[in-house]
């Protein structure tokens, strides 16, 4: 069972999940409650600044990705990214230049690497012949029951640092818009925005690059071309120089947790449909941490947990209520239930999925039942059950330090290693 501990604060925070649910309802009548830029956080939710420095191995800062709607990432980069492929002899930071072609000052300050600024981003200069890793890239979608949660909270930085160095992966973090102000499908839309902007980058990164080719053929490069880059209407440079340095989206990998985990498989669905126009985007795995699955038909857990800890059974339809419109609302509705006919495209297309639950969850017998519908056309979905947790154990802001919770970041590390190492650096589990 869990601790008196947990049982305590799972008393508290569903007293006042449930007493911001009725409030989310009552305003939800409002018209003027309704907002297409929407919100990403709400005031009372405690959020962590980026940092932009390496100071715990994990470097983060805030991108404003479409001028629409209030959809942002935060980027963790972790330390690892400016290990060099190919040693030189000296210091190869001489031979550095950022991510715009600019040469200049080889010092860390320069760069960005331990200076007040924060790093900036960087690529090797062609004559150093080196060049630096490029590391796979995780979308993650924080939980909350679609109303509440942020990207930048302090349990959610806290969780995609640890993601970053377990994995050795680039975590970025999706700042999707909330319900009520937003209702389906606006929360899984943002989701598939933000692999396509993943894809955009990418191909922009490469433009840049070609663009700097061409420039060197023939002779040197001109002065007044040094900062030549591709830019926006308002001259700010289209390409994210962290991502265009050192991300690989061909090994992307999707992680949710709760109703993330539900926008992280309709990101997945999405991918299957769009195929090549993604490229070079490549949807190698996904993580499904506690999903937020219900149905008309209830499952064992759901009937046995119904007064579960944290979200129990009204917690959870109050949390679908305000995130469905009204006229869609229904248990059975594909954003709810992922068993339900006709839920395309194909489960044998789907990528690998790794699904962790609890013991005490209110959600966990669907979740299951999901992972085996995925085995039975031969999709490698393992399922990993913890004992004695609740709902979001890895996640939340008072268990992430608990050893159940860093045993799990560890079992996912291990699962998502197979998918995103290299030819020859893979290894089973």
């Amino acid at each position: 069972m869990p601790s008196v501990g947990v049982k305590l604060y799972s008393v508290f925070f569903k007293f006042l999940l449930k007493h911001r649910l009725q409030n989310r309802i009552q305003s939800s009548g409002d018209d003027s409650s309704s907002d297409p830029f929407g919100v990403t956080t709400r005031p009372e939710e405690s959020v962590a600044a980026p940092n932009p420095l390496f100071t715990d191995g994990v470097a983060t800062k805030d991108i404003h990705i479409d001028p629409l709607t209030s959809l942002t990432v935060r980027i963790f980069l972790p330390e690892s990214a400016l290990t060099p492929l190919e040693s030189t002899t000296g210091n190869y930071s001489e031979s550095r230049r950022n991510s715009y072609g600019c040469t200049g000052s080889s010092s860390p300050e320069a760069i960005g690497l331990g200076s007040s600024e924060g790093y900036r981003g960087y690529a090797p200069s062609s004559s150093s012949g080196g060049s630096f890793r490029k590391l796979p890239v995780m979308l993650q979608f924080h939980g909350g029951g679609w109303v509440s949660g942020s990207n930048d909270s302090v349990a959610n930085d806290f969780f995609c640092r640890r993601m970053a160095k377990h994995c050795d992966i680039i975590v970025l973090a999706v700042g999707y818009r909330l319900a009520p102000e937003n209702r389906y499908p606006a929360a899984y839309e943002d989701g598939f925005k933000v692999l396509k902007w993943l894809g955009k980058q990418a191909n922009l990164a490469e433009c840049n690059k070609s663009m700097g080719n061409s420039r060197r053929v023939g002779g040197e490069v001109k002065k007044s071309e040094v900062n030549k880059h591709i830019v926006d209407a308002f001259g700010a440079s289209m390409v994210e120089p962290w991502l265009a340095t050192h991300a690989d989206p061909s090994r992307c990998v999707l992680l949710g947790m709760s109703c993330g985990a539900n926008i992280a498989d309709y990101v997945a669905r999405k991918a299957i449909e769009a195929g090549q126009n993604l490229d070079p985007v490549k949807v190698v795995a996904q993580v499904l941490m506690y999903p937020f699955f219900i149905g008309s038909v209830p499952t064992q857990s759901e009937i046995k947990q119904a007064n579960s800890y944290f979200y129990d059974k009204s917690m959870c339809i109050l949390a679908w209520k305000l995130f469905l419109p009204e006229e869609e609302f229904s248990l059975d509705h594909p954003a709810a239930n992922p068993l339900v006919p006709g839920r395309g495209p194909p489960l044998k297309f789907m990528p690998p999925t790794l699904t962790i639950v609890a013991e005490h969850d209110y959600m966990r017998d669907r979740a299951i039942a999901y992972s085996e519908e995925l085995r039975k056309v031969n999709v490698d979905a393992p399922v990993l059950e913890y004992k004695d947790a609740v709902h979001e154990f890895a996640t939340l802001d008072m268990l992430l330090r608990s050893p159940q919770a860093q045993a799990c970041a560890e079992d996912i590390a291990i699962w998502v290693k197979k998918y995103i190492s290299l030819r020859g650096h893979e290894f089973s589990y």
